[in-house]
């Protein structure tokens, strides 16, 4: 699926998986839903994690979910991520990757080039993270 095209893949590993807070804001114009992984790191930003694909040592495989978009699913999440486009002051970088275990699906990816200081998530899920914070109190 290349850009150009009506539909639009894109990778997701935090509030935009199916369920969690900010899917709703795209899932008018999600037409399926894939599981996927890629390799790199999160990290904890408070209410969301940040990526990044490599460069911070320890890569791991990030879980997450291929999303089929259409083209005005992927304007809702430039608006999302505070994507303006090459070269402007984004918040994320919108670049394109592949699927670490299946090299046929790939797509978009919304990434931070570096940690910004935030301290690393342990494993490769957004979700089991939240979950532990949940169980332990940590997350209010």
């Amino acid at each position: 699926m290349k850009e150009g095209t009506d539909l639009i893949r894109v990778f997701v590993y935090g509030t935009l998986l199916v369920g969690e807070s900010n899917h709703r804001m795209v899932a008018p114009y999600v037409l399926s839903v894939r599981p996927g992984r890629v390799r790199g790191a999160l990290f904890d930003a408070g209410a969301y994690p940040g990526l990044v694909l490599s460069g911070c040592g320890g890569e791991t495989d990030i879980e997450g979910e291929w999303l089929v978009v259409t083209q005005e699913g992927l304007h809702r999440m430039d608006e999302l991520e505070e994507y303006y486009g090459p070269g402007a002051r984004n918040d994320y970088e919108r670049i394109w990757v592949r699927d670490s275990r299946r090299e046929e699906c790939e797509g978009w990816i919304y990434l931070w080039n570096d940690s910004r200081g935030y301290p690393r998530i342990a494993g490769g899920s957004w979700r089991e993270y939240v979950r532990r914070k949940l169980e332990s109190g940590s997350m209010l």
